[in-house]
């Protein structure tokens, strides 16, 4: 939501960490359930969190499965720092669930609809490197 809205604050939607018994809120499937301008709102947020470099990276190899910080810090190749903040911020805006396994702490992604966003990002990216054909 945009800063100087009453009641609401710049960094409210699903994505933004406002959690509800754990879980994220997000737009229901039923695309007539929401105001476009709320899912607009949500999917503009999405997309946020995701325009940056490292956090892509680590959304990509979570979309292989699950992963702790050290697989995170290699297959990214940042510094462990870096990873741990932006998993702090995919988790905080729900994007990313943890759990421990013994000592150590494995992420996964929430859910498949983010793998194949990352996955059609990376596409899209694929064709403008290479000029690839458009299709469908």
């Amino acid at each position: 939501m945009p800063p100087g809205k009453p009641g609401r604050s710049a960094r409210a939607g699903p994505y933004h960490g406002r959690m509800t018994s754990g879980r994220p809120t997000a737009p229901a499937h039923d695309s007539h359930e929401q105001p476009d301008g709320d899912r607009l709102d949500a999917a503009a947020s999405l997309l946020g969190l995701l325009s940056d470099r490292t956090r892509l990276a680590i959304m990509r190899r979570l979309g292989e499965g699950e992963a702790d910080v050290t697989t995170l810090t290699e297959d990214c190749g940042a510094p462990r720092p870096s990873v741990s903040q932006h998993l702090a911020k995919l988790r905080l805006s729900g994007l990313v669930v943890a759990r421990k396994d013994g000592r150590r702490v494995v992420y996964a992604l929430r859910h498949g609809h983010l793998r194949r966003l990352v996955d059609e990002a990376l596409s899209a990216a694929d064709h403008q490197i290479r000029s690839l054909p458009p299709h469908d």
